[in-house]
């Protein structure tokens, strides 16, 4: 299940969660908490769900469908975080892999800052694991990220907050991007080619997607952020250009081995 915002240009949010729920052959069902009026440069307008008719579509799916897995994305306002941290604690779905999403590729905001320690407080101790990059770590952890070390000093400090597991998404730096996971326990570098292209809208759903639909099928923490890393790399088509800004993935590029 993915519980986040519609993106109208189909490059992020709801729309490319489940293409990358396709991808690797699980069933995915969705709780919109917000449309945007969106394409590959711009967010023009934002309207958010209210909290119980995001509640009922939760409800609705879960006595119904169910879910092995629950990909957090945007959230936009405090009572969305409020109902879905309500929501999480009191169906306990196991799996919760979260994505503080906070500004567009573009650079528009998608999570309003006077509810950011809402997500510190109430959202991020009931994550199996979460997924910043640079800029999200840097608002969640008041820590400048410049180098390795700074890197994970930051992801140490979201454990800190509640998490079980975190990988912060390392495309921000300069040369070859290295994603660091950690669980309290085992540190590991993730480490991937750069691809220079502006094809990337889209890049940190589509990896906590890939990460939540690998835990759905039963595969561990390490083995399901390995190949969400593997996968957003593969998918990241400098010839699948689609409008004139920040081109969303080719989330089909090739039939994924799962």
């Amino acid at each position: 299940m993915t519980i986040a915002g519609s993106d109208s240009g189909g490059g992020a949010g709801i729309q490319a969660d489940l293409k990358t729920f396709a991808a690797f052959g699980v069933y995915g069902t969705s709780v919109i908490t917000a449309l945007t009026a969106q394409n590959t440069y711009s967010v023009n307008a934002i309207q958010a769900m209210e909290p119980q008719l995001i509640i009922s579509q939760y409800e609705t799916v879960l006595e119904d469908i169910g879910t092995d897995a629950v990909k957090i994305g945007m959230l936009f306002n405090a009572e969305i975080v409020e109902a879905v941290a309500t929501m999480m604690k009191k169906t306990n779905p196991g799996n919760i892999v979260l994505d503080p999403v906070m500004i567009s590729k573009s650079g528009d905001n998608l999570l309003r800052r006077d509810c950011v320690d809402v997500l510190r407080s109430l959202l991020i101790p009931l994550a199996t694991i979460v997924t910043p990059n640079i800029p999200e770590a840097e608002e969640l952890t008041g820590i400048q990220v410049l180098d390795k070390r700074s890197m994970e000093k930051a992801a140490h400090y979201i454990l800190d907050m509640g998490a079980q597991s975190v990988i912060m998404k390392g495309g921000h730096m300069e040369g070859d991007p290295i994603d660091y996971f950690f669980d309290g326990e085992n540190s590991i570098e993730l480490v991937s080619k750069r691809i220079e292209t502006k094809n990337t809208h889209g890049t940190g759903c589509t990896f906590s997607s890939a990460v939540a639909a690998n835990l759905a099928l039963g595969k561990d923490l390490e083995a399901s952020t390995r190949i969400a890393q593997s996968y957003v790399h593969d998918s990241i088509d400098p010839g699948f250009s689609i409008g004139s800004g920040h081109g969303p993935l080719n989330h089909f590029s090739k039939f994924w081995d799962m």
